[in-house]
C-alpha cells in the first residue's frame, strides 16, 4: 500500500524540482546570477578636508620582483589596497609592515615613505593607491634628502 502513495508523490515532486529549475533561469535562458557578498574590507578616519574641492585618484602601483620606490611623500591621505602579492612599506617614525592580497592599508598626507617596496625576490605586486586630495599638486614627491 505505501507504494503507490510513493509514486503518486513522484510526479509532484518532479514537477516541483521543474518549476524551481525553470524559475532560476532568465528569460534568455541562463542561469540567474548568484548574489553577490560584500563585506568592510577597510575604515579610517580623514583628516579634514575641503569637501567642496574632493577628488578621488586611484592610481595602480607594480612592482617586480624585488622592486621598490626611491623614498617619497604624497600631499594627500592614501589608502592602499594589494590586489597581488605583498607590498613591504614604512612610513618614518611607523614600524614596517607587510600586506598581502586583499588586506588595506592607510597613509597620512605628508609622511615620508622610507620603504615602499615588494616584499617578495621572486614574485610580482600589485596595489591599488586610491587618494583622497581636496587641493592640486603632485600625487607623489621625492622625500627630502633623496636621490
Amino acid at each position: 500500500m505505501h507504494t503507490p502513495f510513493r509514486l503518486a508523490k513522484a510526479p509532484a515532486f518532479a514537477a516541483m524540482l521543474f518549476c524551481a529549475a525553470v524559475m532560476s533561469q532568465n528569460s534568455r535562458g541562463q542561469e540567474a546570477p548568484r548574489p553577490a557578498s560584500a563585506h568592510q574590507a577597510f575604515t579610517h578616519r580623514l583628516p579634514a578636508l575641503d569637501g567642496a574641492k574632493l577628488a578621488v585618484h586611484v592610481v595602480e602601483v607594480s612592482y617586480p620582483p624585488a622592486g621598490a620606490s626611491s623614498p617619497h611623500s604624497h600631499p594627500c591621505p592614501v589608502i592602499g589596497y594589494v590586489i597581488d602579492g605583498s607590498i613591504r612599506t614604512q612610513v618614518k617614525g611607523e614600524r614596517e609592515a607587510v600586506y598581502k592580497t586583499g588586506q588595506s592599508f592607510y597613509e597620512a598626507p605628508n609622511g615620508v615613505h622610507q620603504v615602499s617596496a615588494n616584499a617578495s625576490k621572486t614574485e610580482g605586486a600589485k596595489f591599488l593607491a586610491i587618494f583622497v586630495c581636496d587641493h592640486d599638486a603632485p600625487l607623489s614627491s621625492p622625500a627630502a634628502g633623496a636621490n
